[in-house]
């Protein structure tokens, strides 16, 4: 939608060819963006793979289990191309994501007023660092996630049982833990652009925090991927006290904007009868 402003065209009017034109133009560049995130997550397959292991080593060395591990070779041959391939793909997505949200922003920043905008970058800023907070905050929840789930495998005295989950399965099951605590994080992001616009007071949103911590509980049982507790509680914890965090910020938002409007709304009042004001 944005095209940079003309002289023959002073309003960045479009038409409906134009508004796609400018769709496909700014989805490709994301695209691109994410393929070459991508080869770079190819590059370092080695290493981020070791990342998504680590859990099944820490139950590994816990349990003191020798055979504990992925089992590539339920696929066929192509299964291990295509986990590797599925790793670095949603890695390259997780690198892009400072690109491919000022992309969104970029499409829409036109039809927004200057007020608006300025709260849609904002909200682009904040959100990049606390996705990638949540996504960092889930590797310590995958962690005791796993150690609980393989924890329930039976010793067998003289016949110890092996763990070797599916490669595809496990992978998918990390993938989502990561992205369901990344987009838990952006919370705070989401409530503050509401109270922005003027749908959430902040002093509304301090009264109904025992709704919130309900809904945030159920969301927290939904989302997270594991059964147990400890992963819905390492999920709601934190995503109680950005709530919080959230409140105080719409709080001190609310009462800026009031003291701006009362220096708006007294200031011609305050001129004399013989005088003109402003308005």
């Amino acid at each position: 939608m944005a095209l940079l402003r003309r002289k023959d065209n002073p309003e960045a009017r479009m038409s409906l060819g134009d508004h796609f034109r400018e769709f496909r133009r700014r989805a490709l560049i994301s695209a691109i963006a994410i393929v070459i995130g991508a080869c770079i997550a190819w590059a370092y397959y080695n290493t981020i793979y070791g990342w998504v292991e680590e859990p099944l080593r820490a139950v590994q060395q816990r349990h003191h289990r020798s055979v504990v591990g992925l089992n590539f070779g339920n696929g066929g041959v192509s299964e291990p191309f295509t986990i590797k391939l599925k790793i670095s793909l949603w890695s390259g997505a997780l690198l892009a994501c400072p690109i491919w949200l000022w992309q969104i922003w970029a499409f829409l920043a036109p039809g927004l007023t200057k007020k608006e905008k300025r709260v849609s970058l904002l909200f682009v800023s904040a959100a990049v660092p606390l996705f990638a907070l949540g996504c960092y905050v889930s590797h310590f929840a995958i962690t005791n996630a796993v150690d609980f789930l393989m924890g329930s495998t039976p010793e067998v005295k003289g016949n110890e049982p092996y763990n070797l989950t599916d490669a595809q399965k496990y992978v998918s099951f990390v993938i989502k833990f990561v992205v369901a605590f990344g987009f838990a994080f952006l919370l705070p992001v989401f409530l503050v652009g509401l109270n922005q616009i003027r749908v959430f007071p902040g002093r509304v949103m301090l009264k109904g925090w025992r709704v919130a911590v309900m809904v945030i509980g159920v969301f927290s049982a939904v989302m997270s991927p594991a059964p147990d507790a400890w992963s819905m509680l390492a999920l709601m914890v934190p995503m109680i006290i950005l709530y919080f965090a959230a409140c105080v910020m719409c709080l001190f938002l609310d009462k800026r904007r009031a003291t701006r409007e009362d220096k708006e709304r007294t200031g011609w009042l305050d001129v004399p009868d013989d005088e003109k004001s402003e308005l």
